[in-house]
């Protein structure tokens, strides 16, 4: 197929014209897009669409943001459904607050937009030495963001104006300090309480289920019985280090590049000096920048004078407080180690020649070199193994994308088996068996990557066993693989899993069984609290160190004090029922003053935050937001305002 496609290209590129033209004409340049789902709407605000394409595009850059900022962070995060509708909030709250700041009126004008891109610090980082901007930098910059740089300037004046929005929100939240302190006070207050706690191993004795408790069990929940569907696979892997086995470097080759690269590879050279200091900053008062310079002047001439004497001269009269004590000696440096005006004094000078008055932004130095430290010149010999390496990642580093474009088209022409394109590039075909859809914690390397095993478990894989697409799943990395066995999910038999039924019943029922224990108790203490036995009262509160957590330390601070004793009772799940009895409420210990601010400011905070967060709601509804894409269990408002 693929030998007459390349036979008759000119046939095939006339076909393909009468194919594509005419459906262009049908269906339109938007038909194509629809058809790949990007222009689909995920979200409207004022009925304007969120796309799905501009929620991927949204996704991609957050996702490449904190992988720069967080290399060790765990890509699968970064990749569920979850992670990705956070995404799409913080969309959908840019779009709602832009969408406020045009009608409010609320622009940036060009003077503001000037100071902030000159205070941004990513920006300053791109100046050159004169103070003038690299304007090819900042092109990259933009381009890094997928904007030219009027697009990057247009970002951040929407940026700009959107904040108005919420400072002023902000700006208007305040929390008297009376109110702060009976909110913090009633928060962190502390209570009195007894426990008296009923697990499920209390109970466990007793249960013994039988047979056919147990087939009903098993029968009831085959859910919780499940072998997950797994693959024996194989898979190739294209990389660097693949791509060096296939480079043979000739001896000329390799003696030239030694010839070119001696000095460098063994090594810099390094000078020893040493130098008297006479302190001057760049901000100190010209008269008295002066007045050092003059000093230093003087003390030039007399170590020129008698050079013999410099290291006595610097111990008297150097105010580097570092070297002064041992004759102003700064032991060996290279390039690179001091500042550009001392390194050019340092390296122009001859061993044991004195330098000029040298000024720098400390001061002024006065220079001696002590010594100098050449590099020994190392051998063809030495360097052999270092240079064969080095030529070799050059050449692989050239030829991997030759390589590349073979093996991904290998895989895809050759899509029934692996050993084609791995023998024709000199691959390895790995195998893996017991391989899930989910990665195993033991998985490393390729096995681990969420993309590659979510290629191998599509369903053309499952079903018809091809080779998967070539995927690049790290930089200069490509894999594929295939599934030569597949097991689908399937229910355990009940003779292999008894042990875990007979298990997960009788916690079940000894969970039930101490859960009523619990009620009952709670509620005949209520009425009877003289026949209580509850064990010693601990103190409680929200400060750090609890002897209680959770669901318990809530529920004891929750629970209704307005009438004391006060009971209630907690379900603890799997780990039974408690009942918790509320016997005093104290103040909250006394904090020291600087603690008290701080609480207060933070007091404050929370108030404008919600403040804040209250007024984004009600723009929501006055721009009648609407999400189209169901959000996640795992997602909650309360995570995505923790977010915000």
């Amino acid at each position: 197929m693929f030998d007459f496609v390349r036979k008759h290209t000119k046939v095939m590129m006339f076909l393909m014209f009468l194919l594509i033209i005419p459906a262009f004409v049908l269906v339109g340049v938007d038909g194509f897009r629809d058809a790949s789902g990007g222009t689909k709407a995920v979200a409207t605000v004022a009925s304007q669409s969120i796309t799905q394409g501009e929620w991927d595009q949204a996704h991609k850059i957050e996702v490449d943001r904190l992988r720069a900022s967080m290399p060790t962070l765990d890509v699968k995060m970064l990749e569920s459904a979850e992670a990705r509708y956070v995404t799409l909030e913080r969309l959908v709250r840019e779009r709602v607050l832009a969408e406020a700041a045009q009608k409010s009126h609320l622009n940036t004008s060009d003077a503001r937009l000037a100071r902030e891109l000159q205070t941004n610090p990513t920006i300053a980082s791109l100046r050159k030495a004169d103070g003038s901007l690299d304007i090819e930098r900042y092109r990259q910059l933009a381009a890094s963001q997928g904007l030219t740089p009027e697009g990057f300037e247009a970002r951040v004046r929407n940026d700009l104006s959107v904040r108005q929005v919420e400072s002023g929100i902000l700006a208007s939240a305040f929390s008297p300090t009376a109110l702060a302190d009976i909110s913090l006070n009633a928060f962190f207050e502390r209570r009195e309480v007894q426990i008296a706690r009923f697990t499920p191993a209390d109970f466990a004795s007793k249960i013994n289920p039988t047979d056919a408790e147990l087939e009903a069990f098993y029968q009831a929940n085959q859910a919780l019985f499940q072998a997950p569907e797994s693959a024996s696979i194989e898979y190739v892997v294209l990389d660097m280090d693949a791509a060096k086995k296939t480079i043979s470097i000739n001896e000329a080759d390799l003696k030239t590049y030694y010839e070119q690269n001696v000095q460098r590879l063994s090594g810099k050279e390094e000078r020893r000096a040493s130098h008297i200091l006479i302190n001057a900053p760049k901000d100190m008062p010209a008269a008295d920048r002066q007045k050092a310079k003059e000093r230093a002047t003087s003390l030039l001439a007399q170590v020129r004078k008698a050079p013999d004497s410099f290291a006595e001269t610097a111990r008297k009269n150097s105010q580097d407080v570092g070297s002064a004590p041992s004759g102003g000696d700064l032991d060996y440096f290279g390039r690179g180690a001091m500042v550009k005006s001392f390194e050019e004094a340092a390296f122009a000078l001859k061993k044991g020649d004195i330098s000029d008055v040298v000024e720098s932004d400390f001061g002024f130095h006065i220079i001696r070199l002590t010594d100098i430290k050449a590099p020994k010149q190392r051998s063809f010999d030495d360097l052999r193994a270092s240079l064969e390496s080095d030529l070799k990642t050059q050449q692989a580093q050239r030829k991997y994308g030759e390589l590349a474009e073979s093996f991904t088209n290998g895989v895809y022409e050759q899509s029934e088996a692996l050993k084609p394109v791995a023998d024709r590039l000199k691959l390895e075909v790995k195998t893996a068996f017991n391989v899930r859809r989910v990665a195993s914690p033991s998985a490393t390397g390729v096995l681990a990557n969420p993309k590659f095993l979510a290629a191998v478990f599509s369903a053309d894989s499952v079903e018809k066993k091809r080779n998967t697409e070539a995927l690049e799943i790290a930089t200069n990395q490509l894999v594929s693989a295939r599934i030569t066995k597949y097991t689908p999910a399937r229910t355990l038999p009940l003779a292999e899993v008894r042990t875990n039924v007979r298990e997960r019943l009788v916690n079940t029922r000894s969970a039930e069984l101490s859960k009523k224990e619990g009620a009952d108790k709670l509620a005949a203490w209520k009425t009877g609290a003289s026949a209580a036995t509850l064990p010693a009262a601990v103190l409680v509160s929200r400060e750090q160190g609890q002897p209680i957590t959770g669901p318990l330390l809530d529920a004891a601070l929750r629970a209704d004090a307005t009438s004391l004793p006060a009971w209630v009772g907690v379900d603890l799940g799997a780990q039974g029922y408690a009942v918790v009895r509320v016997n005093k409420v104290l103040p909250r210990t006394v904090v020291a003053p600087a603690t008290a601010k701080q609480e207060r400011e933070q007091y404050a905070q929370w108030i404008a935050s919600a403040e804040s967060q209250a007024y984004y709601q009600l723009l929501k509804e006055r721009f009648n937001v609407q999400m189209k894409v169901q959000r996640p269990a795992g997602t909650t408002n309360d995570q995505q305002a923790a977010r915000e």
